[in-house]
């Protein structure tokens, strides 16, 4: 693996204020997220772009603000550079539309105008990757394991139990997909459960990519091959992730995966390895007491690899 020679980083933070949807730490996320990145790990602050729904923001994480803020950062790429995208919100699971697979759900990320980015729109963005360049995801939302579809599972479900409890002053960052359907539905007037006619008919060309193809045409793309994704995932696809409002204790509202997260970069002075950050944050989550198991989903190599390609001679 090169060093890269540039690092690009799009951070999203949703709180969903005034909404019954409402969080709290999303937006706080991610500016710690930034701090992180130019500190620790070299990022430029005009590399860096942020979109969060904080009252006054210029540009909204609408589903067509992030998938382009996205595909400017793909078409900046060269090889050897690093790419990040940390998402702070909620995530939810809808219906395959893959056929064979009638009872399974697939993953996606919820904007704030609900204009739902999937796991096929993550697999598309990896695999316009140029060669040698590599593409970290860190997703602290509900549902979030396998959010790049096909993407080879590391360190996936748990069979430990967690005989802990959620603390009281968090909400689970989850929307039930009937809380979605009935959203949609009040404002395209369409009588049909069917997700995709919704989103199809309210943001046309910018609606996920997995509702323009025919079911059968899912499968056949080029995911099989050997890529440069890696996926840091908040909670297994069937586990929600915390957002954290101590507010109290007169404490920060944080996500509890982002915060975990940070927590091990600071106890850890030295270079991590994608696994290792996965690992102690799910210890961290778990002597926390919470119900969620952090996911690992790259290649082989990838796992081991150096979390974001840290630089030498880090000093923090």
């Amino acid at each position: 693996m090169e060093n890269g020679n540039k690092r690009l980083a799009v951070l999203v933070g949703c709180n969903y204020p005034n909404t019954p949807h409402e969080l709290n730490g999303c937006i706080n996320d991610v500016l710690a997220m930034r701090d992180v990145l130019v500190k620790r790990f070299g990022f430029d602050h005009s590399h860096i772009e942020l979109l969060t729904d904080a009252p006054g923001s210029l540009v909204m994480p609408t589903g067509a603000n992030i998938k382009k803020a996205l595909d400017q950062m793909l078409k900046k790429a060269e090889p050897g550079d690093v790419l990040f995208f940390q998402y702070s919100g909620h995530g939810t699971r809808i219906p395959s539309a893959k056929p064979g697979h009638p009872f399974r759900q697939d993953e996606a990320i919820v904007p704030c105008d609900f204009n739902l980015i999937t796991d096929v729109d993550f697999r598309q963005l990896v695999n316009c990757l140029p060669k040698g360049a590599s593409f970290t995801i860190l997703s602290d939302s509900c549902h979030s394991g396998g959010l790049i579809d096909k993407e080879k599972e590391q360190i996936g479900p748990s069979s430990v139990t967690n005989d802990g409890t959620l603390q009281q002053s968090c909400s689970p960052k989850t929307i039930p997909f009937e809380s979605i359907l009935q959203h949609l539905t009040s404002q395209t007037n369409i009588n049909t459960s069917d997700i995709g006619t919704h989103l199809l008919e309210l943001f046309g060309a910018d609606a996920s990519h997995k509702f323009h193809l025919h079911p059968n045409e899912l499968d056949l793309s080029e995911s099989l091959k050997t890529d440069e994704g890696i996926l840091l995932s908040g909670c297994q696809a069937n586990e929600t992730s915390a957002d954290m409002n101590p507010m109290m204790t007169g404490g920060k509202a944080y996500g509890a995966f982002s915060n975990a997260v940070q927590m091990v970069l600071k106890d850890h002075l030295g270079s991590l390895s994608n696994k290792e950050v996965v690992l102690l944050a799910r210890k961290s989550l778990e002597a926390g007491g919470f119900a969620q198991h952090p996911c690992l989903y790259c290649t082989d190599e990838n796992a081991d690899a150096p979390f974001l390609w840290q630089p030498q001679g880090s000093d923090l």
